[in-house]
């Protein structure tokens, strides 16, 4: 039996790419965003953080804000018929 071959990056080349609009400097007010329980986050990924990413598998999903460690928050996230839960940093958070 084989041992995994690459990283969580691999196959995400394309996945992670920004509209030539989105790049540059983010937006500190991203960064800082205040969310409370409950609230409807889309989780998308900005390739240009690494702190507090999320498997590439749910990049695009909708998911509930349950909780928060430290500087994360706690996200609710339904795959398939089983309930997960991610930590994820604000940067890569979207309030819908």
């Amino acid at each position: 039996m084989g041992g995994r071959i690459g990283t969580q990056q691999r196959k995400t080349r394309y996945k992670y790419i920004k509209h030539y609009k989105e790049r540059g400097k983010i937006p500190l007010s991203q960064y800082f965003q205040d969310l409370k329980d409950g609230d409807k986050v889309n989780l998308i990924i900005n390739s240009s953080i690494d702190k507090g990413r999320f498997y590439p598998r749910f990049h695009g999903l909708t998911g509930t804000v349950t909780g928060r460690r430290g500087f994360c928050y706690q996200v609710t996230v339904n795959d398939g018929d089983k309930q997960k839960l991610l930590y994820v940093h604000p940067i890569h958070l979207k309030k819908q």
